[in-house]
């Protein structure tokens, strides 16, 4: 089953999965301009050509999940071309133009983010998969290839930190738990995050063990769409020393600034040869 829609404009499939704002997603083994991956406990497949985008599914599954997931009621247009007073940001955002702020699954992120801290991108996939595979439960995709959902609050509170552990996250093996295990008795409302603004939302989230302002940032960014929120790691760090010596674009902390921290952070490791 397959369904096609015209190729949006700002829409590329390898820069918004290969720009670090998740980690389920990659290029497809055998199948040409295609990546393949798992969110929301439902596997896809899609294929971008010149002018049109393929999914595996049909449309109604496209209109009630993969439309929001892929962020395709906003014009991105609109973004880049306020960006145009910052020659910077301008040229990077014009380079990353076809990526879009993934609306994922919020648990699914804060856990995601906790495993990225002091990782690098080929360990957090790993671990997420392997986590994945031990708690989740499996997706029928049809193709024989076995996938899972990503585990739930309750069955890595169930499980347990040992068993956390045992997938090799480290460290973050008490800070999942505690995250798991706040969620899952109802001590932490991840829904309530959507109604707060966004100082409140990080104080919120910071409450959880290990989470600190740039793993909170990139919660609220990728898992909440608080497009406000700014995620400050050693590239936007080097950004801002080369840069912006003189003082923060008001761009960083405009209603904006996730989107503008994307594009210069996309842009920024592209240019030095550091692909995700």
């Amino acid at each position: 089953m397959m369904y096609t829609i015209e190729r949006p404009k700002n829409f590329d499939i390898a820069q918004i999965f290969d720009c670090g704002q998740c980690f389920r997603f990659n290029k497809h083994e055998s199948k040409e301009n295609t990546y393949c991956g798992v969110a929301f406990g439902k596997y896809l497949e899609i294929t971008q050509s010149e002018n049109s985008v393929d999914f595996n599914c049909d449309k109604e599954t496209f209109d009630t999940l993969w439309y929001s997931f892929l962020n395709l009621d906003n014009d991105y247009s609109l973004y880049i071309d306020s960006f145009k007073d910052d020659k910077t940001l301008y040229t990077a955002s014009q380079f990353s133009s076809g990526i879009r702020i993934l609306k994922q699954d919020p648990w699914e992120t804060l856990c995601s983010f906790i495993i990225s801290q002091n990782n690098n991108i080929p360990r957090i996939k790993g671990i997420i998969e392997n986590m994945s595979k031990a708690y989740g439960e499996k997706i029928e995709c049809g193709d024989g290839i076995e996938r899972y959902a990503f585990p739930t609050a309750n069955s890595l509170y169930e499980a347990g930190t040992d068993a956390i552990f045992a997938l090799k996250t480290g460290f973050r093996a008490k800070y999942i738990y505690d995250a798991a295990s706040k969620v899952a008795v109802g001590e932490f409302d991840l829904n309530a995050i959507f109604d707060m603004p966004l100082d409140e939302a990080m104080q919120a989230l910071m409450t959880i063990k290990g989470v600190g302002p740039k793993v909170a940032s990139c919660v609220l960014l990728f898992g909440f769409s608080k497009y406000d929120a700014f995620p400050i790691d050693v590239w936007v760090k080097k950004i801002l020393n080369n840069y912006y010596s003189d003082g923060m674009s008001p761009h960083f902390t405009g209603k904006h600034a996730g989107i503008a921290q994307q594009y210069l952070f996309y842009y920024e490791r592209c240019k030095n040869n550091v692909y995700l």
